[in-house]
């Protein structure tokens, strides 16, 4: 029989045949070495959203508000960064981060709403 070693920390493993892990700790440290990319990525893309939604909240108090492309950007909002766009039957193209939704107008002007 061969003997098997933890993936982790290469501890003898005794249990089942296709037991690759002398622990739980050991698991799953392994596994978040192994997933620490892809959830950095997701991590910071959440940030990024909660910080839009966020800067989309306070700015529509009433939920209907006209501000400038500049007042966005100083409070640090990332147009790169909404969850759905809606297209009406007339053209115009709303970018939401999940229920705040803006739409440019002219002059660098957008128009902030809330759904719902």
């Amino acid at each position: 029989m061969v003997e098997r070693t933890c993936l982790e920390c290469s501890e003898k493993v005794v249990g089942r045949i296709d037991k690759k892990f002398c622990s739980d700790y050991c698991r799953n440290a392994y596994n978040n070495k192994v997933n620490k990319e892809s959830k950095n990525l997701i991590r910071n893309t959440n940030n990024r959203l909660r910080k839009n939604y966020n800067i989309l909240s306070k700015l529509n108090i009433s939920g209907k508000t006209k501000v400038t492309r500049r007042k966005l950007f100083d409070n640090g909002f990332d147009f790169q960064f909404f969850t759905s766009i809606y297209k009406t039957k007339t053209g115009n193209t709303y970018f939401y981060v999940y229920d705040e939704g803006y739409l440019a107008l002219e002059n660098e002007v957008y128009l902030l709403i809330k759904r719902g």
